[in-house]
């Protein structure tokens, strides 16, 4: 049909269509998607825990440190961008609510709001000139986690996960731990045109973390039985559609699905951990919610061999976006800076802080004035905010890059989003200009057409 009425296009495009569905499988070399492949490069990291805080943390309130902000508190200036709108804006200078103090031997200043992670500075990078491309939460939400701000694409993890392979067939390669959905949705931690045995797997604090893994059978051995028979007819089924990747992915989830009834429950069950270890983290025993528990459980799957690992504070309500009061940040920032500054420290005691890369992030910053003198709130900043990395390949205590005197726009040093993505994959061993995926008639990649390693942060 598709040769008659199309002179042969058609069946020509179909067969395109079917020859970048089965790509990922014949680019692997492998028939199983999920094999750990060779990186382009040494690697420095292994894994990656990536520590995402909803709603737009404020630089100028955590890790970027402004003098002149102080000094020039209540004075009127004029501002060329309001909320991604070009012009001319009277604005306010407002100051931050916290003092900044110096930390460690390397005297990074951390604000009050983080007196936990200011203790362990000496180990982190911190990025004082990020740049994103909108002033939107859902927007800059997708762009942080999948390089693109108008479509949904893979997000980081899931192009990780492609890119990697796992090395624990019986837990995801790619997990999210999050007990709430932030903005965009599971788009955050989707595998979009990947094959779908790459998406983010979430888990929720609670006593149900992975729901429906309990096997509904009597016995294992039974389940087992009905496992093999289903396998078998897979098989038989997948090789009269040689072409369907995606039918090799859906086969691989159920597999790791299996596996996850053995392994899942066990990296998830605390008990095992000491005293010292859940007071670190601020845990009380038997708890199985907080952001403590999520950073103890990232810590326990990247030793059981997960590659990304996502940690998701808040959701898209109730979370960094302080409009009318940036008093809403300090127990927000309560609920993670012990856990984060203890999950830093348990990985460096144990040894595998030097080959598990950790990033902190939000969206975008807020405003260092605003629209009336006195506010107690900040809007949404996309020109400049702050990041930071430890471990994995990165220099220990050390800030890069800044903003310029008040906090408005990159002073030096900047670093886009597709530059922070491209470091990151660069630390596993990936070149973000090889690691492609055919979709749609052209080659798609995590970084588009753009991204600059950050080599001056590298170890």
């Amino acid at each position: 049909m598709l040769q008659s009425s199309a002179g042969g296009l058609g069946a020509l495009a179909l067969m395109g269509l079917l020859a970048e569905e089965s790509q990922a499988a014949d680019n692997s070399g492998d028939a199983d998607p999920l094999s750990p492949k060779p990186t382009h490069h040494p690697a420095k990291a292994k894994r990656v825990i990536f520590l995402y805080m909803t709603g737009g943390v404020s630089h100028v309130d955590s890790f970027d440190p402004k003098p002149q902000l102080i000094a020039g508190h209540g004075k009127q200036i004029t501002v060329d961008n309001w909320q991604g709108r070009p012009g001319q804006f009277a604005r306010y200078l407002k100051k931050p609510n916290w003092e900044f103090r110096p930390g460690g031997k390397s005297g990074i200043e951390v604000s009050d709001l983080f007196p936990h992670i200011r203790d362990v500075v000496d180990h982190l990078c911190v990025i004082r000139s990020m740049e994103t491309n909108h002033t939107n939460h859902y927007e800059s939400t997708l762009g942080m986690h999948c390089g693109s701000w108008t479509f949904a694409r893979p997000s980081i993890g899931a192009w990780v996960s492609y890119g990697m392979g796992t090395v624990n067939k019986n837990l995801p390669s790619f997990v999210v731990v999050a007990p709430q959905v932030p903005y965009a949705g599971a788009q955050t931690w989707g595998s979009d045109f990947l094959p779908g045995c790459h998406q983010g797997t979430r888990f929720m604090p609670g006593n149900d973390p992975v729901p429906d893994i309990s096997r509904r059978v009597a016995s294992q051995e039974l389940q087992s039985l009905e496992l093999e028979l289903l396998a078998t007819e897979n098989r038989i089924h997948q090789q009269r559609l040689s072409t369907e990747a995606a039918l090799e992915a859906r086969i691989r989830s159920f597999e790791t699905a299996f596996g996850m009834q053995r392994e899942a429950p066990e990296a998830l069950d605390l008990s095992s951990e000491t005293a010292a270890t859940l007071e670190m983290y601020g845990l009380q025993p038997g708890q199985t919610t907080g952001f403590g528990w999520q950073c103890l459980v990232a810590r326990r799957l990247a030793e059981r061999g997960v590659r990304f690992i996502e940690l998701i504070d808040v959701g898209s309500s109730n979370n960094w976006d302080a409009h009318g009061d940036m008093a809403t940040h300090a127990p927000l920032a309560k609920n993670v800076d012990q856990p984060i500054a203890a999950l830093i420290r348990d990985l460096h005691q144990r040894g595998m802080l030097e080959d598990t890369l950790v990033v902190w992030t939000t969206e975008f910053g807020r405003t260092p004035y605003h629209e009336t003198a006195g506010h107690a709130g900040r809007e949404h900043h996309h020109q400049v905010f702050s990041s930071w990395m430890a471990g994995g390949g990165i220099k220990p205590g050390m800030a890069w890059g800044s903003s310029d005197e008040f906090g408005i726009g990159v002073g030096e040093n900047r670093v886009h989003v597709h530059d922070l993505h491209a470091t990151i994959l660069h630390l596993l061993g990936i070149d973000h200009q090889k690691l492609t995926f055919r979709h749609a008639g052209r080659d798609y990649r995590l970084t588009d057409v753009e991204g600059n390693i950050v080599r001056e942060i590298l170890a």
